[in-house]
């Protein structure tokens, strides 16, 4: 009674009032001294509006001078071998340190298998003292096999039971038990630990209203309704780190077993994915099967549709499969598709758009839908607008494709995505170079949605960035899928933000993939292309020999086909790699042939590029008159044709630049370095500015400036540093 007075905040003065009866008899009634008639019960039920039959109870709940309160000790044995999460373990200390400040409650919410109910029950054993009236457990069941999940009116029953109520004395209504069970809680510390909570809902009757209790609650859900609702603090569980996966397998097998394979434990962990359930089972398989190497036992789990079987123990709650089941099989209809769509994706995220398209909805559906799988722990957001999930689920996921899609219905699904790379990826290489001659490329089919176009190259470097590492694992799946058209066309829309970003290796190994392509097609201008963008890469990657062999087949399929334009482009692409090496004369010539055959063929943006060229030749040559008057033509023309060519522009202008430096007109060379850095910045190309910079350097140089040299060659050296550019050696040397 005492309890239920202080919960609607009266003094014994108040409940005397309201109840029609003297002070001194609610203290004896209190303190147990006496037991009150029933005409005087149903006056104090009245008062302390108390209804049904928690009235006897909770009358008679004060508990008399001498008598002990049941102590409930029902947390489950602590966690063999809990290993990590000390990051988790110091917040939930930090937490619940002052018990005036805790939360009601603390959220741990995660996927399956990640183990929230590990560190709950191992961090509950750890403050039990804390709550010296008690420890309260109850498994809510909320993602259960059997889909029986736990009504609270039934764990209120338990609970009150283990809080000494009599079971006749217990309420019939999920109400007033819980009314009965936050009157019994008021003025005790009391620890509660809910697993595995299916929703918010399951858990707001089971809730004290006490700040001396705490409530620690599991769940794959969110618990979002919980968190605002009722203050709790949300701690999101991920996966272990690798020392973490790494001390969970030594505490089990031992770290001599370890030592002796350490590319197997290596191996073991990755294809585990770091996710503790996992990790547990195949260190149960190791330990079941002691001479079975580890080295075989991570080539069983290589293969990833059978990773699932071997995680497989016959034990529905420890059986890696089953468990993500429990997750799926809560989904609506929409969304449970949309998860299996997504295994098809080849990570490692996926951005709205591109969800939407593998599942042809419209994006704001298919936001709805994400933020169902991400409330679920079967998704996270990692990034505003990228969603991932670990390699298990990916796994799972993909089995659940093969398993309820048809093969038609997922390969629609596929090229739905796919064609949302590739013409996402067109439109930002033709946003970083306007004038680029490329080659139609297949339509979208219906259901692709493609991201807006970008609005300018930062944007386009923006999202090339961002889908980088996607766009290659892209790149591979159609590969090996034998789409070879596919292939060819991303690589080749690819390859511009490579050649702005210095990525010469990926440029590389991109533009092989797209040559393999072009040959399995038989497509002559597909392979010619392919030459001129395998030479870019390699005389970007500091391979010249490797470039011009590229270019030489080049030009001679060009010659067969008869192409004057890609025969152009490739005399282009000759000269500069020619200048590299020094070869300045042949170099000329190959430029004068590329600007006769752009003329003719009245290519004004390859005509400015190749006016640049000659200009630079002569500048090479000595001839820096001749050079100043190529360039002035290329700065005319590139400015007078488009606005948008910041490369063109920019190359023209620093190759200006030098021929007036060469000359002595410093100050016209200064104008025209700092604007052509001013363009490169605008196209985004990082390894530019930084050879701009050096050039700007170079001029102060020449005028005498040697303070201001040194200031653009150290500018300079920090952007090549970044990049581990080769040209940071030349640079150090010119500051010592």
């Amino acid at each position: 009674m005492r309890a239920r007075r202080r919960e609607l905040g009266l003094t014994q003065e108040e409940l005397a009032e309201r109840a029609k009866i003297d002070v001194k008899t609610v203290r004896m009634i209190e303190t147990g001294k006496r037991t009150p008639r029933p005409a005087t019960t149903r006056m104090l039920a009245d008062a302390l509006q108390v209804h049904g039959e928690a009235r006897t109870h909770l009358l008679g709940a004060s508990t008399p001078t001498g008598t002990a309160q049941p102590i409930p000790a029902q947390l489950p044995p602590d966690v063999y071998g809990f290993v990590g999460r000390a990051a988790h373990l110091h917040t939930l200390d930090a937490l619940t340190a002052a018990p005036g400040n805790r939360p009601p409650a603390i959220a741990l919410s995660g996927s399956g298998g990640i183990g929230k109910t590990a560190l709950a029950v191992h961090w509950a054993h750890r403050v039990r003292d804390r709550f010296p009236d008690g420890q309260l457990h109850a498994d809510l069941r909320g993602f259960d096999p059997g889909g029986t999940v736990r009504d609270p009116a039934a764990v209120l029953h338990g609970f009150l039971g283990a809080l000494g109520v009599h079971p006749e004395r217990i309420p019939a209504s999920v109400d007033e038990r819980a009314a009965l069970y936050r009157s019994l809680l008021a003025d005790r510390r009391i620890l509660v630990l809910l697993d595995n909570a299916r929703d918010a809902s399951q858990v707001h009757p089971l809730l004290p209203g006490s700040r001396g209790c705490l409530v620690v609650v599991t769940s794959r859900d969110d618990l979002a309704g919980l968190v605002v609702r009722h203050g709790a603090h949300p701690l999101g569980l991920h996966l272990l780190s690798e020392d973490e996966a790494y001390q969970l397998l030594a505490r089990r097998l031992g770290a001599d077993r370890l030592a002796g394979a350490p590319a197997a434990v290596e191996e073991i962990i990755a294809h585990c994915a770091r996710l503790p359930l996992a990790l547990t089972i195949t260190a149960a398989l190791a330990t079941t099967r002691p001479d079975v190497p580890l080295d075989k036992l991570a080539a069983e789990l290589r293969d990833a549709q059978g990773r699932l079987d071997t995680l497989s123990v016959g034990d529905p709650a420890a059986d890696v499969r089953a468990v993500f089941s429990w997750s799926y099989r809560t989904l609506s209809p929409a969304a449970a598709r949309l998860f299996r769509l997504l295994g098809l994706h080849p990570g490692p995220h996926v951005s709205v758009a591109a969800a939407a398209s593998l599942a042809a909805e419209p994006l704001v559906r298919t936001r709805l839908l994400l933020a169902e799988l991400t409330a679920a722990s079967l998704l996270s957001e990692r990034d505003p607008g990228r969603f991932a999930f670990h390699d298990l689920l990916r796994v799972y996921a993909s089995d659940r494709a093969y398993q309820q899609e048809s093969p038609d219905d997922r390969d629609a699904a596929v090229r739905r995505m796919q064609g949302h790379y590739l013409h996402t990826a067109q439109a930002g290489d033709r946003a970083l170079a306007t004038h680029r001659n490329a080659l139609a490329t297949p339509a979208p089919p219906p259901g692709t949605l493609l991201d807006d176009a970008p609005r300018g190259a930062e944007e386009a470097l923006a999202w090339f960035s961002a889908e980088h590492a996607v766009l290659l694992a892209v790149l591979h799946q159609a590969r090996n899928a034998g789409q070879d058209v596919h292939v060819w066309h991303l690589a080749f829309e690819m390859s511009t933000y490579l050649h702005r970003k210095a990525l010469g290796e990926d440029w590389v190994s991109v533009q092989h993939l797209a040559m393999a392509a072009a040959d399995r097609l038989g497509d002559r201008e597909r392979q010619v292309r392919t030459h001129n963008e395998l030479a870019g890469a390699y005389f970007s990657d500091g391979d010249p020999a490797t470039a011009l062999d590229h270019l030489q087949h080049a030009l001679a399929l060009n010659e067969a086909l008869g192409d004057s334009s890609g025969l152009a482009r490739c005399c282009l692409n000759t000269g500069a790699v020619l200048q590299s090496l020094n070869r300045h004369r042949e170099a000329l010539e190959h430029y004068e042939k590329a600007l006769r055959l752009f003329r003719e063929a009245g290519n004004r943006a390859r005509e400015a590029d190749a006016l640049n060229a000659v200009g630079w030749s002569h500048s090479q040559l000595g001839d820096y008159a001749a050079a100043v008057a190529y360039g002035i033509e290329a700065v005319a023309l590139t400015r007078d044709m488009d606005a948008g060519d910041h490369a063109g522009l920019g190359a023209a202008l620093d190759s200006l630049g030098y021929a007036h430096s060469r000359l002595g007109n410093h100050e016209e060379a200064l104008r025209c370095l700092s604007d052509s850095l001013e363009e490169y910045r605008a196209s985004g190309s990082t390894p530019h500015q930084a050879e701009i910079l050096a050039h700007i350097g170079d001029a102060h140089e020449t005028a005498g400036d040697v303070s201001r040299a040194r200031d653009a060659w150290r500018s300079s050296l920090t952007i090549y540093d970044s990049l581990d550019h080769p040209a940071a050696v030349e640079l150090r040397a010119k500051l010592r």
